[in-house]
């Protein structure tokens, strides 16, 4: 069976973002910056990398700055081609979107996860497609949806980023039931959102996700689950035993929570270390913080 190419990816950006209020009550959260680039460029140069052409955002009202980023800004690239700046006109660059390559659809209702991917399902059609969240930044040599598609191109059916976690931690993600385990990848015979105890293995799935179009009809169908929302782990969990297998797939790469004030703090440290002109002074400034603390004790 001819396995379809994936080159579409919906990226679920309608949330509020109440744990950093109150910087998101005029700054979507999507563009708060690690470093200097926002969340929502991570999440973009990591489809770009495997593949993605056409990018769905899944936005609510006041979601404006969002739409803007994307743009083009005539009048900076202008400034920073009469001052010979080129280097940061390049920069520039990859924050543009070619024109039909970027689609916005509303999601007038907080109804979870798997509701903001139904909406997005008259621009998914009948393809194989990604869902990436982008509150969740990783690290990794290999971008991650990189990795998932060559290894969705052997598999076919639905694949699930999916990390090893703490028994105490899996109360907070979709859970994985483990039929075979191949590895890298894992054969799944259930899912559980949330579970309270007894978590069917340690394996939790997390914000990448190359799924049939076969979920989005599940999605019509799923009544309301974990928290009295619309649950994208329900509506996969219903592809189980069917034609479409689900696969867990364990990356390569570290993984940052940042919809998290810590996680994003983590992640800021970690991505400033990586950056060779940041290195030196930032390193030096984090030893020198470590070394009063302890003279402090």
């Amino acid at each position: 069976m001819r396995i379809k190419k994936v080159t579409k990816a919906v990226f679920p950006v309608a949330g509020l973002g109440t744990r950093f209020l109150p910087a998101t009550k005029s700054i979507p959260k999507e563009i708060m910056t690690l470093v200097d680039r926002p969340l929502i460029q991570y999440a973009i140069d990591e489809a770009r990398a495997a593949g993605i052409k056409e990018f769905i955002f899944v936005t609510s009202r006041g979601k404006g700055a969002l739409e803007d980023y994307f743009d083009h800004a005539p009048e900076l690239e202008a400034s920073l081609t009469r001052s010979n700046k080129l280097d940061l006109l390049k920069v520039l660059e990859h924050t543009n979107m070619e024109s039909g390559a970027i689609a916005y659809v509303r999601q007038h209702k907080a109804l979870g996860l798997g509701h903001a991917v139904w909406c997005a399902r008259r621009l998914i059609g009948d393809e194989p497609f990604a869902v990436m969240l982008p509150d969740d930044v990783i690290a990794s040599d290999k971008s991650c949806l990189q990795q998932m598609v060559e290894a969705y191109a052997e598999t076919g059916g639905n694949m699930v980023a999916a990390m090893e976690v703490s028994p105490e931690k899996a109360s907070s993600y979709g859970m994985l039931s483990v039929a075979e385990d191949r590895g890298a990848i894992v054969e799944v015979n259930g899912m559980v959102e949330k579970p309270k105890s007894n978590a069917p293995s340690n394996l939790a799935v997390i914000g990448r996700y190359i799924l049939s179009p076969t979920v989005l009809n599940n999605l019509n169908r799923i009544k309301e689950g974990a928290g009295g929302e619309i649950q994208l782990t329900d509506a996969i969990a219903e592809e189980i035993g069917g034609p479409e297998k689900v696969y867990g797939f364990r990356f390569r790469g570290q993984r940052y929570d940042c919809g998290s004030k810590a996680g994003f703090l983590q992640a800021t440290v970690a991505f400033g270390l990586a950056r060779p002109e940041l290195r030196e002074e930032f390193s030096a400034y984090l030893s020198d913080m470590v070394a009063q603390e302890k003279a402090a004790q």
